[in-house]
């Protein structure tokens, strides 16, 4: 079967032809009574938040609360599913907080807090529903409602990491006033965010692109992201609430740290899909010699968690580090067929110039959010810290990466092999920083 009829064929999925710059179903229309409808609760559910909690919020918080109204109104006026999914999400947390009644006890006496809707839960509910979801897309390869079945799970992985992540901010303060806090602080947060981050904007591409042959490629990352996430939880207790540190408890947190991961999140993607181009590409050579550089980066990517440990190598790595091993060959393996599913080389350098388009920007923000905070908390706005140092570098990485593209045309598989490179780099930049270096970042160790 050709790579034009596997495309076609990917139409038939969602029962529309997508323009040459995507799926016009996903283009945003005019602004209807249900975008008002919206923006209206939304904003009641703002001015609850400011009447009840208004103590709890200094001057700035409350400008940031209101000001997400807005945001939140105008993304769900771009990608109408995000609004049903936000709805969704505050009914489910909702509930939630119903169910509590102010006694974190009833977390392991209620039915429904226990095995759904408690922080926790629902976060391994997140997990689980990602793994299942990366084999569905890839079963979907060859069967169309596994693909369905690999969107429908991811959907409900993001309902349940938002709902969690909404509970657990919650929960912090039902702990005590001193407790509460948004929930981006820490490793084992901050790797819920990415996850639900770079998962959306899959999400988004998917729906505009009109195809599902890119799920099982972008999954592998967040489905690493959640074999982390788990032993780390189960083998450190990270999930507990922690008080924050002292340079954490700044309203400058609410914004820094959002705009950072949204740039890993995105970054991330573009490389998934950078990889998924280099298997179109090679998917009728016959040379491994020409495979042999996407084999080894494919081996670095895999092997780069394990490097993270500071106490040896575990099973738990070891056995991650095999079955990476395993699912790189066996994607090499399998690239004529892979490559007839994927969508064409044209389609995917442009989701990979968008997505890193966007992560820049985001990334470029946090940058500046990051050094303001800075001059806030410790008197200075730049001191080489290495947490700094390598955000610059990243920065830097993909500066160089859109300046090659917009003034000297960079295409094909040298933009796609350099994408994969800076997920190493921005691996490194994520977690690999607060591993190995100490610095004024450090409370990020494990």
């Amino acid at each position: 079967m050709s790579a034009t009829t596997s495309t076609h064929s990917s139409d038939a999925l969602w029962q529309a032809a997508p323009s040459p710059t995507g799926d016009a179903r996903a283009q945003r229309g005019r602004p209807d009574w249900t975008d008002i409808v919206f923006f209206l609760l939304l904003a009641a559910g703002a001015a609850f938040a400011l009447t009840r909690y208004s103590g709890a919020m200094d001057y700035y918080e409350k400008i940031i609360l209101c000001g997400t109204v807005f945001v939140l109104t105008w993304m769900g006026w771009l990608w109408r599913p995000l609004r049903r999914l936000m709805v969704a999400c505050a009914l489910a947390a909702g509930l939630a907080l119903v169910l509590y009644q102010n006694d974190l006890a009833r977390a392991e006496q209620v039915f429904f807090l226990k095995y759904l809707f408690s922080s926790q839960s629902a976060i391994l509910w997140m997990s689980a529903l990602f793994i299942l979801a990366t084999a569905c897309y890839w079963i979907g390869l060859f069967s169309p409602t596994a693909a369905w079945l690999g969107t429908a799970l991811t959907w409900g992985a993001v309902f349940a990491g938002v709902t969690g992540m909404l509970v657990r901010w919650r929960e912090g303060h039902l702990m005590g006033p001193d407790l509460g806090h948004i929930p981006v602080s820490n490793l084992y947060e901050v790797f819920v965010l990415f996850s639900l981050i770079t998962a959306l904007f899959y999400l988004y591409y998917e729906r505009k692109y009109a195809t599902r042959a890119l799920g099982g490629f972008v999954l592998l990352v967040i489905s690493s992201a959640t074999v982390f996430l788990l032993w780390y939880a189960f083998t450190r207790d990270a999930g507990q609430i922690q008080p924050l540190v002292p340079a954490l408890k700044s309203w400058w947190m609410k914004l820094h740290v959002p705009a950072n991961f949204i740039g890993y999140g995105t970054f991330s993607l573009a490389a998934m899909v950078g990889f998924a181009y280099l298997v179109k590409q090679h998917g009728t050579t016959t040379s491994w010699v020409k495979l042999a550089p996407l084999f080894v980066l494919g081996v670095l990517l895999c092997v780069e968690p394990m490097v993270f440990r500071t106490e040896g190598l575990s099973a738990t790595w070891m056995i991650y580090f095999g079955i990476g091993i395993v699912i790189v060959g066996g994607i090499l393996l399998g690239r004529r067929r892979i490559a007839q599913a994927l969508p064409s080389l044209e389609v995917l350098d442009d989701i990979m110039y968008r997505a890193i388009a966007i992560g820049f920007a985001f990334f470029t923000v946090a940058t500046i959010l990051g050094a303001l905070w800075a001059a806030d908390a410790w008197g200075a706005y730049w001191q080489w810290d290495p947490k700094e140092t390598w955000a610059l570098i990243v920065w830097l990485n993909y500066a160089a990466w859109l300046h090659m593209r917009l003034m000297k045309g960079l295409r094909g598989h040298l933009a796609a092999y350099w994408a994969l490179v800076g997920l190493l780099i921005t691996g490194f930049a994520f977690l690999g920083v607060n591993m190995f270096l100490s610095g004024l970042h450090s409370y990020g160790e494990l």
